[in-house]
């Protein structure tokens, strides 16, 4: 019998250490922080995102572009005068110019195919002085203006026939970087 108490006794013992153990054991999980639920309700701040300038770069070549009524003027066979049509995209080149007193154009002039190379140089210079003079009469710093001839050399449009010579007698003005 008393083997037997004795057994109970060590069942009872190892019984009352396995629940203190597990007892133990049975402590409080620690909480956690709440994860960000994303759609709703987080707590977390981001940044304000960095806004991005609609538009051209201001006195770029394509704020230019956007700004102006255009880059090129046309001419009447072997002429070089400005007129009324011309005067108008000129005055809003000026107006673009003197918002960007820093900028600096080259004026390009052009001729259509026909006469020799010579004449057609010369003539391309006079139209390219034409748009630069006019736009020196707006105010424009001539210092800021310079002026190439390329004659017949850079037809824009290509064909023997008068719309395509009317395309090629212009003057083109280009920002420069």
């Amino acid at each position: 019998m008393t083997r037997k108490i004795i057994t109970s006794k060590v069942l009872t013992g190892l019984l009352l250490t396995s629940g203190l153990a597990l007892a133990g054991c049975a402590t409080k999980p620690k909480e956690l922080p709440p994860q960000p639920t994303g759609a709703t309700g987080t707590t977390t701040t981001n940044p304000p995102p960095v806004s991005q300038p609609m538009g051209p770069v201001p006195g770029s070549r394509a704020d230019f572009m956007a700004s102006v009524l255009g880059d090129t003027i046309l001419f009447d066979t072997d002429r070089y005068n400005i007129d009324s049509e011309d005067q108008g995209i000129l005055q809003s080149q000026a107006q673009w110019l003197a918002r960007y007193p820093a900028a600096r154009i080259t004026i390009e002039g052009h001729c259509d195919e026909r006469g020799t190379r010579d004449y057609n140089l010369a003539l391309g210079e006079r139209r390219a002085n034409a748009a630069k003079n006019y736009l020196v009469s707006l105010g424009i710093d001539a210092s800021r203006i310079t002026t190439v001839s390329y004659g017949k050399e850079r037809p824009i449009a290509l064909g023997s026939d008068e719309a395509s010579w009317a395309k090629n007698r212009r003057a083109v003005t280009i920002t420069l970087q």
